[in-house]
């Protein structure tokens, strides 16, 4: 049985690798990211309220609105949750690779490490297909990747724009480099369906991604928020 929300935000680390980073990140945009643990904690910090049987009650309202299948939260979750699962196998293909260039004499090993830049690239185009499927349970839309950009431009603030900032450096300018738009963008041009068919990322979400040219809508997906991307770098 999967975690209600309550649990997931009690759970949160106060110190961990990913705070470290977040934290640091703020610099990027400052003043959009407080790492917020406990779900009353939460509700005090975000409404200012401090009566505990209205704690309770937005407490109890929000668990409800999360379970209830007519909302998206649930699933929202979900697809970020895929993504943290598959995310460290991506690591250690990448990682595999860097190693596999010291050892290229042996035969077999570069067919079996696929080049750590290309997977990168793969992984960031999925990993903004994810953001798209999540916005569009949350907020009721469909699946449109130029609405989806504009949000981001016009929407997206605090944790939800931190989240985009610490995308973009993690898994685009850190491995990359700053010119990592381009290069993604060649990558998901240029590659062919094994570059999918074969990571765990793009299983996960295989399903959720329209019917059709799937790796087609994950590059129209890339190039929409291509633009902002740049810009921020």
């Amino acid at each position: 049985m999967s975690k209600s929300i309550i649990e997931l935000v009690d759970e949160l680390s106060t110190d961990s690798l990913t705070v470290k980073i977040l934290n640091a990140l703020d610099f990027v945009i400052p003043g959009e990211w407080e790492n917020l643990v406990g779900f009353n904690h939460t509700i005090r910090k975000l409404t200012g309220e401090e009566d505990y049987e209205v704690i309770t009650k937005i407490r109890d309202r929000a668990l409800a609105i999360y379970e209830d299948p007519n909302e998206g939260y649930q699933k929202a979750v979900g697809i970020y949750q895929k993504f943290d699962r598959t995310d460290k196998a991506i690591a250690a293909a990448a990682i595999a690779d860097k190693v596999g260039d010291t050892f290229r004499w042996i035969p077999f090993l570069e067919k079996l490490t696929p080049k750590a830049d290309k997977l990168q690239g793969v992984d960031l185009g999925l990993k903004l297909v994810g953001e798209l499927l999540a916005h569009s349970k949350i907020h009721k839309v469909g699946l449109n990747p130029f609405e989806f950009a504009s949000s981001i431009r016009e929407n997206y603030d605090q944790a939800a724009l931190m989240r985009m900032v610490a995308l973009v450096c993690i898994d685009g300018v850190i491995p990359l480099g700053a010119d990592f738009v381009s290069k993604v963008r060649n990558t998901l041009e240029e590659g062919d369906q094994s570059s999918f068919s074969n990571n765990d990322e793009f299983e996960a979400i295989r399903d959720s991604i329209p019917d059709g040219d799937k790796q087609g809508f994950i590059t129209q997906t890339f190039d929409a928020v291509g633009g902002w991307m740049d810009n921020l770098v």
